[in-house]
């Protein structure tokens, strides 16, 4: 019988078909609760064949550790910067993902997060839940402009959101999609910096890379109009989180919405909880039931194939699965 280790939560709290898949493998299922630091990896691997992970980590070390058994690993989702691909890869690991399955949820999401922000609405559900009837002014998006950081499909879904509700939308990729961007009406830009300048909004949708951590620092905000609002729900590095204090508290960032931060879970005294301008979620861009369902179903049945000597549906390493 195949171990199987899961610990991504969405995929455990979530009921719906994929359950019922998983359960129809007879795999024996080990549970933990993700995101996992390295130490707690390190004591959970090493007697399973395959995993289903979230954000945990899987340095070279675990990886080390999780062999001869481990056979596959299998990523609920599509982000994989928390994964030592070279060294999978070195060690003969394939790695799975689940591209196209998450990115209507999150760039709904990036709107949750901008309206709540230029609407006020945090302050406003607690001052009338708290008895009280205050009221701010907030502003309109219509008529502005958001510029999109990575145009890949979320970045895309983004896009085509920002359109429907009047902004203008400039984005940034290296890959550009220029049927896209000509049917959207979108601007191209050459250069972060033409996107810091040119956005009342910036909606961060690329992966986290050398070139992208800490990309939103101290000296790139000063390029940005005053009053910007930023959105991250890619990934929290991408934001150097004092410079986004510092940012915040001058105002010169008017709003900041993040799904991801660089602590996950963060400690009480994270310093961008306690600032009014600030909105945090806990990384569930991509928690809705339809986007669980896609995730789990599509992690599950990579590592099914694997285990059955097919390809899977999408692997980020050439590693041949025996």
């Amino acid at each position: 019988m195949k171990q199987v280790l899961i610990t991504t939560t969405s995929f455990q709290d979530t009921p719906g078909s994929h359950q019922e898949l998983l359960k129809s493998n007879g795999w024996e299922v080990v549970s933990a609760r993700g995101p996992l630091p390295e130490a707690d990896m390190l004591e959970l691997v090493g007697d399973v064949d395959g995993i289903i992970c979230g954000d945990d980590v899987y340095s070279r070390t675990v990886l080390e550790k999780a062999l001869p058994r481990l056979q596959y690993l299998s990523k609920y989702g599509i982000g994989v910067d928390k994964i030592d691909v070279d060294a999978a890869t070195e060690l003969g690991i394939p790695v799975f993902f689940t591209p196209g399955v998450n990115h209507t949820t999150v760039a709904e999401h990036v709107f949750l997060l901008m309206l709540s922000l230029v609407k006020k609405a945090a302050f406003h559900v607690q001052t009338v839940r708290n008895g009280q009837w205050k009221r701010q002014t907030g502003n309109e998006i219509m008529g502005k402009t958001i510029g999109i950081i990575g145009l890949g499909r979320i970045g895309k879904e983004v896009a085509i959101r920002a359109k429907a509700f009047g902004l203008d939308v400039i984005a940034y990729d290296v890959y550009w999609d220029e049927a896209f961007a000509n049917e959207q009406g979108i601007q191209r830009a050459n250069s972060f910096d033409e996107i810091f300048a040119a956005s009342e909004f910036i909606s961060l949708h690329t992966n986290l890379n050398k070139d992208t951590e800490n990309l939103i620092n101290s000296a790139n905000i000063a390029k940005m109009k005053d009053g910007v609002y930023i959105i991250n729900c890619a990934r929290g590095e991408i934001v150097h989180t004092a410079d986004m204090v510092d940012a915040l508290n001058s105002g010169k960032v008017a709003g900041y919405g993040a799904d991801v931060l660089d602590q996950e879970p963060p400690p009480p005294d994270h310093p961008l909880l306690s600032i009014e301008t600030c909105i945090v979620t806990p990384h569930i861009g991509s928690r809705t039931y339809e986007s669980v369902v896609r995730q789990a179903t599509k992690a599950i049945t990579n590592l099914q194939l694997a285990f059955e000597g097919k390809e899977p549906l999408a692997q980020v390493n050439k590693v041949p699965v025996k």
